[in-house]
C-alpha cells in the first residue's frame, strides 16, 4: 500500500484491486455478449445479405452489360449487311435504269433514222414526180416551141 501512496493514489480510488475490478471485467464481457447478440449479429447478418445482393446485382449488370454488347455488335453487323445489300440494289437500279435509257435511246434513234428514211424517200418520190412533171412541161413546151416556129415559117 505504501507503493500505491507514492503514486499518489488512496484506498478506494481509481486502482482500488478489490472486488469491483473482477465485476467490471464481467460486465465488459456481459455488455460484449449482449451487445454481439443483440445488435452486432443482426447488423452483421443485414450487411453480409446486402453484400451479397450487391455482389448478385453486380454480377448479373456485368452480365446484361455483356448480352448488351453483343447484341449491340450483332446489330451492327446487321446494319452493315443491309447497308451492303442496300448499295447492291442501288448499283442494280442504276444498271438497269442505265440499260432502259440505252435501250430507249437506241428504240428512239430507230424510229427517228426510220422515220427520216420515210421522209427521205417520200421527198424523192415527190421529187421523181416534180421532175416527170417538169420533163414533161418541158417536153411540151419544147414541141410548142417547135410547133410555133415551124408554122411561122
Amino acid at each position: 500500500m505504501t507503493s500505491l501512496l507514492l503514486f499518489g493514489t488512496s484506498e478506494g480510488g481509481l486502482f482500488d484491486f478489490d472486488a469491483t475490478l473482477p465485476l467490471m471485467a464481467v460486465q465488459v464481457v456481459l455488455l460484449t455478449f449482449v451487445l454481439n447478440t443483440l445488435f452486432f449479429k443482426p447488423v452483421g447478418k443485414v450487411v453480409e445479405e446486402r453484400e451479397g445482393y450487391v455482389t448478385t446485382s453486380r454480377a448479373k449488370a456485368k452480365e446484361k452489360l455483356s448480352q448488351a454488347q453483343r447484341l449491340e455488335a450483332d446489330l451492327k453487323d446487321q446494319l452493315k449487311e443491309a447497308r451492303q445489300a442496300a448499295q447492291k440494289v442501288i448499283i442494280e437500279a442504276e444498271q438497269d435504269s442505265e440499260k432502259l435509257y440505252r435501250e430507249a435511246l437506241a428504240l428512239a434513234t430507230t424510229e427517228a433514222n426510220a422515220s427520216r428514211e420515210a421522209a427521205r424517200r417520200e421527198i424523192d418520190s415527190q421529187k421523181e414526180m416534180a421532175m416527170n412533171q417538169l420533163q414533161k412541161d418541158a417536153d411540151q413546151l419544147g414541141d410548142l416551141i417547135v410547133e410555133r416556129l415551124l408554122a411561122a415559117k
